[in-house]
């Protein structure tokens, strides 16, 4: 790597805005990486750029970093990925957002139609005692403990 294409963790940390604590970090945790000067400073690959670019995207759609670094597995580490891989890694996380997606739309069906209802019930509501799972401990607000005498 040549010096000009190599950047100082300061460097790193003003153009990506993160603390140089968490690009060390996320180098503990394999997800970037640098090398070292004769006087023991690290530098990174111009390129860490993009990767600590895409860790914050994921950062933002709620991905969790043991899925980055599932994703940054097949990646290469001494040089830019390729537009393919990039696109690998898009995939596999627009799967998972759809997931995520058709989750919360299934809670939102649910909550509006308790919501909608009114009943309030304990017995029948699928959204705060799916299957009834609470008549078995005793009728009443039996989340909230006995009930007054």
């Amino acid at each position: 790597m040549h010096s000009r294409d190599a950047l100082s963790v300061g460097e790193m940390s003003r153009r990506t805005g993160l603390a140089v604590s968490a690009l060390h970090f996320y180098e503990r945790h394999g997800l970037i990486a640098s090398s070292r000067t004769a006087g023991n400073q690290r530098r990174y690959p111009r390129h860490m750029l993009r990767r600590i670019s895409l860790i914050l995207v994921a950062k933002r759609l709620g991905i969790p970093l043991s899925e980055v670094a599932e994703a940054f597995a097949g990646l290469p580490m001494d040089s830019e990925p390729s537009t393919e891989d990039w696109k690998r890694v898009s995939r596999v996380w627009k799967v998972r957002l759809e997931e995520r997606r058709h989750a919360i739309v299934q809670l939102e069906k649910e909550l509006v139609g308790c919501i909608g209802c009114g009943c309030l019930s304990m017995r029948s509501c699928d959204l705060l005692n799916p299957g009834d799972v609470l008549g078995s401990r005793g009728s009443g607000p039996v989340r909230l403990g006995p009930a007054a005498p």
